[in-house]
C-alpha cells in the first residue's frame, strides 16, 4: 500500500510538471519568433489547457478528500470555482481559433477571465492566517488600504483615468477594460491582506500569491503599454510569459497543499520583511503626484507638493521611531534592562528553526540565582533589585556580541547562544557566568553573596522546539541544583524528569529494584528481638546498582516515589514475613503521607504479606511532620492504632519543633548519623547528642542512634542511654537471604 501511495504521488508529481513543460513552449516560440500569429495564438491557448485543466482536477481533490479545517475548506472551495473558470476559458479560447469571426474582444473567455478574479478575491481573504486582536486587525486594514490607495493612483494615471477619455472605444469595451484594473486593485488588497497576516500553509500560500502577483503585473503592463505607448502585444510576448508562469504557480500552490500534511506556521519575520509596504505606497503616490505636477509653477502647487512630501516624510520618521521604541519596550525587561521573555522565545524560535551543521552549534543558558530569596526577605526587595541589576551588567560583560542574554521572571535568566564554533565554546561561557556571578554585590554596608546554577541545552535533533529545548535546560539547570549548586550542568537524556520519572516507574514493573536490610542493634537491656530497616536500591540495567541518593529526590519530586515506596514496603513485608521475632522499619515518603489512602494501602499489603502490624514500623522523615494538618494526624493516628510504630528519622536535620514530639502518635526517634560522628573525639559534639537523647527520653520515646561506626561511638552512645544503634560498626546492610543466614547463626548458639 506505501508502495502504492508512493508511486501515485510519484505520477502525480510528474504530471504537474509536464504541464509546466507544455507552459515552457511558449517560451521557446518566444525566442525562436517561430510562426504566424493565428499560429501562435493557438499555440499559446493549446499551451494552458493542460495546467488549468489540472489545477481544477488537483483543487477538487484538495477539497474533497477531507481533513482541512473548515475555513481553509471554504477558502479552497471559492478558489476551485476559480480554477473551473479559468480552465473552462482557456478551452473557450481554444476553441475559437478555429472558428474566426467571432468578436475579438471582449469574448467569452474574457468574461470568464474577468468572472473568476472576485472568486480568488474571496478565497485568498478567507484562508486561515495568525490570529490577531482588534487593535492589530485595525493596523492590518490601515496598512492595507495606504497600499491599495498607491497602487489606486497609479493605476488611475496609468490605466482607468486615459481609458475612460478614449477617443471613440465602444462604451462595452470600455467598461470591460475598465473592470480589469478594478478588480486587480481588489486583488491587490487581497494580497496585501493575506501576506501582512502571515498565513498558514505558508509554501502554498506564497505560491499561490506569488502567481497572484504575475497577473496583476501583467494584467497592468498589457493594458500601460496599448494606453500609453499605442503598444499591442500579441501572444509569446514577455506579458504572457508572466501570465503563463502565474497559471504554473497556482498549479503548484494547489500540489504543494495537496502533499502537505496539516497547516504550516509561516515564520514570524514575514510581517517585518513587508512592513515597508506602506511607506512604499506613500512615496509611490507623492512620486506620481510630482510627476504630474512637473510642469506646474513652484508656487503655488510645486511649493505645496514639496511641503506635503516633507510633512509626511517626518510623520513616518516619526512613526518608524515611535515602532523601533514600541519594539524595543516590549522585549525588553525593564529593571535589568535585558532582554524579556518574549525576546527569549523570538530568539529561540529562530535557533530551533535553524538547520544542524557540522561545524555549527546552537544552545541555551538557564540560569536561576542560589540564595536570592533569604536577601530579598532579610534585605528587602531593594537589595533584590541591586542583586538582579548586578547579574543583568555580568551577563553583558561575557556574552558575545551576536548571543541574547534575557530574564525570564524573578531570579531565573536565560542566554541564547547562536553560531557556536563547538559545544565546549557554549561550556566555556557558561563557566565564565558561573564565576562572574560569584562576585559579591555591595548594597549599602552589606556585602550580598550570590551564586548561580546553570543548566545548559544544546539544539540538536533531541530539540524539535523551544518547549523542548527549554525543558533540557531546565532539566539540567535543576540537576546542578540537586548535586551543590553554584556551578554549570549540561544536559543529557539521563537529566530529562519525564524520561526518568517513566523510567522509574518501568522500573517498578520489572522489578529492578531490591530490598536491603541493615540490622538495628538493640544496645540496653536484654537483648530480645532484632529491628531491621528496609533500605531500597535500584538495580539498574546499565548503570548497576544505584543507592537511593540518586534517584529517592527525583522520585519525591515527580511523584513516582509512591510507586516504589508501596513496592518497598511489600516486598520488605514479604521477606520478613518468615523471619521469627524481627521487627521491620521502613521508611514513608512525604508524597505516600499525604495521600488519603494511606492506611487502607498498608492494611493492604499487612494482609496480603501476612506480616503482623505490631512488628511494623514507619519512618517519616522530620520535614514531612514538621507542620501536620489534621488530615496528617488523623492518618497517622490510624495506623498507630493498627498497631504500626512511627518513628521519627534524622531527627535534628530539619528546621527542628518539639511540639510535634507531643501532638503526634511517634515512638521511635532516630538521631541523624551527623550527631553522632566525632562524639569519640569532641566533647561539644558529645554534649549536644546527648542533649537530644536526654529529650527523646523525656517525651518517652525508644531513641536509635544513626551512623555509629565504631566501637568507641557504640560505647559512647550506650553510655548516653540510647537504646538501639545503627550502622557500619554493626552491620552493613545486605540482601535478605544474607540477612536471613545472620539470622540464622544468631539462633543456632542461643538453641545450643
Amino acid at each position: 500500500m506505501a508502495d502504492l501511495r508512493a508511486g501515485s504521488s510519484r505520477l502525480l508529481t510528474a504530471s504537474v510538471w509536464g504541464a509546466g513543460a507544455v507552459l515552457a513552449v511558449i517560451v521557446v516560440q518566444m525566442v525562436t519568433g517561430w510562426g504566424s500569429d493565428h499560429q501562435i495564438r493557438v499555440l499559446n491557448d493549446l499551451a494552458y489547457v493542460p495546467a488549468t485543466l489540472l489545477t481544477a482536477a488537483l483543487g477538487l481533490q484538495l477539497i474533497t478528500r477531507g481533513g482541512l479545517h473548515r475555513r481553509e475548506r471554504r477558502a479552497w472551495v471559492l478558489l476551485e470555482v476559480a480554477f473551473i473558470g479559468q480552465g473552462v476559458a482557456h478551452v473557450v479560447s481554444l476553441i475559437r481559433d478555429f472558428q474566426p469571426g467571432l468578436p475579438p474582444y471582449p469574448n467569452v473567455s474574457d468574461y470568464l477571465y474577468l468572472a473568476a478574479i472576485p472568486f480568488v478575491v474571496a478565497g485568498l481573504l478567507l484562508l486561515p492566517a495568525a490570529r490577531r486582536d482588534r487593535g492589530d486587525r485595525l493596523k492590518l486594514l490601515i496598512d492595507s488600504l495606504i497600499i491599495v490607495a498607491g497602487a489606486c493612483m497609479a493605476l488611475w494615471y496609468l490605466e482607468i483615468g486615459p481609458m475612460l477619455q478614449y477617443p471613440g472605444a465602444d462604451p462595452a469595451v470600455i467598461a470591460f477594460s475598465t473592470a480589469v484594473p478594478v478588480l486587480d486593485l481588489l486583488l491587490v488588497f487581497a494580497l496585501i491582506i493575506l501576506l501582512l497576516r502571515r498565513p498558514e500553509a505558508g509554501a502554498a500560500v506564497s505560491l499561490l500569491s506569488g502567481s497572484m502577483a504575475l497577473k496583476v503585473v501583467a494584467d497592468s503592463t498589457y493594458t500601460v503599454a496599448y494606453i500609453q505607448f499605442g503598444i499591442a502585444y500579441r501572444p509569446g510576448s514577455w506579458p504572457f510569459l508572466l501570465w503563463a508562469a502565474g497559471s504554473f504557480l497556482t498549479l503548484l500552490a494547489v500540489h504543494r497543499r495537496l502533499c502537505q500534511d496539516g497547516l504550516t506556521q509561516a515564520r514570524r519575520r514575514g510581517r517585518k520583511r513587508l512592513g515597508w509596504l506602506p511607506y512604499g505606497a506613500i512615496v509611490l503616490a507623492y512620486g506620481l503626484i510630482a510627476f504630474v505636477a512637473r510642469h506646474q509653477a513652484l508656487y503655488p502647487l510645486g511649493g505645496m507638493i514639496f511641503g506635503g512630501v516633507a510633512i509626511t516624510s517626518l510623520v513616518i520618521a516619526r512613526q518608524l521611531f515611535a515602532q523601533r521604541e514600541n519594539r524595543r519596550l516590549a522585549v525588553t525587561d525593564p529593571l535589568t534592562g535585558l532582554s524579556n521573555r518574549a525576546l527569549i522565545a523570538e530568539r529561540l524560535t529562530e535557533l530551533v528553526r535553524q538547520p544542524i551543521r557540522e561545524g555549527r552549534h546552537g544552545a541555551v543558558l538557564l540560569i536561576d540565582l542560589d540564595r536570592f530569596k533569604p536577601i530579598n526577605d532579610t534585605y528587602g526587595h531593594e537589595a533584590g533589585d541591586a542583586v538582579l541589576k548586578a547579574v543583568a551588567t555580568a551577563l553583558r560583560a561575557v556574552i558575545r556580541s551576536g548571543d541574547t542574554a534575557g530574564r525570564l521572571g524573578g531570579d531565573e535568566f536565560a542566554v541564547v547562544l547562536p553560531g557556536l564554533p563547538s559545544r565546549a565554546a557554549a561550556e566555556g561561557i557558561a563557566q565564565r557566568l558561573v564565576d562572574a556571578l560569584r562576585t559579591p554585590v555591595i548594597f549599602g554596608d552589606a556585602v550580598l553573596g550570590v551564586e548561580a546554577s546553570i543548566g545548559v541545552a544544546f539544539r540538536d535533533e533531541t530539540t524539535a522546539d523551544i518547549e523542548q529545548l527549554l525543558a533540557h535546560a531546565d532539566a539540567a539547570m535543576y540537576a546542578v541544583k540537586r548535586s551543590g549548586r553554584g556551578r554549570y550542568g549540561v544536559y543529557t537524556p539521563e537529566l530529562d524528569i519525564r524520561v526518568r520519572d517513566a523510567e522509574m516507574r518501568r522500573a517498578v514493573e520489572n522489578d529492578e529494584f531490591v530490598v536491603h536490610f541493615q540490622p538495628v542493634v538493640r544496645l540496653t537491656g536484654d537483648g530480645g528481638g532484632m529491628t531491621v530497616e528496609a533500605l531500597v536500591r535500584w538495580n539498574h540495567p546499565a548503570r548497576g546498582l544505584l543507592m537511593p541518593g540518586a534517584f529517592i529526590e527525583l522520585a519525591e519530586e515527580t511523584g513516582a516515589v509512591v510507586a516504589i515506596g508501596e513496592w518497598v514496603l511489600r516486598e520488605a513485608c514479604r521477606q520478613a514475613a518468615g523471619w521469627q521475632t524481627v521487627n521491620l522499619s521502613v521508611n514513608l515518603s512525604a508524597r505516600q503521607v499525604t495521600r488519603t489512602g494511606l492506611a487502607e494501602t498498608i492494611r493492604d499489603i499487612l494482609a496480603e504479606t501476612g506480616f503482623p502490624a505490631d512488628r511494623l514500623v514507619l519512618e517519616l522523615t522530620e520535614s514531612v511532620i514538621l507542620h501536620p494538618d489534621e488530615a496528617t494526624v488523623a492518618r497517622l493516628e490510624a495506623l498507630r492504632a493498627m498497631g504500626i510504630g512511627i518513628s521519627v528519622d534524622d531527627f535534628g536535620t530539619g528546621y527542628s519543633a518539639l511540639s510535634y514530639l507531643r501532638t503526634l502518635p511517634v515512638s521511635v526517634l532516630k538521631i541523624d548519623r551527623s550527631f553522632i560522628t566525632g562524639i569519640d573525639t569532641d566533647p561539644d559534639t558529645y554534649a549536644v547528642a546527648e542533649a537530644l537523647v536526654r529529650l527523646a527520653k523525656a517525651y518517652r520515646l525508644q531513641v536509635v542512634a544513626e551512623g555509629i561506626e565504631t566501637a568507641e561511638q557504640a560505647r559512647c552512645v550506650t553510655e548516653m542511654g540510647c537504646d538501639y544503634g545503627q550502622g557500619y560498626h554493626f552491620a552493613r546492610p545486605m540482601p535478605g537471604p544474607a540477612l536471613a543466614e545472620l539470622l540464622a547463626a544468631r539462633l543456632s548458639p542461643e538453641r545450643s
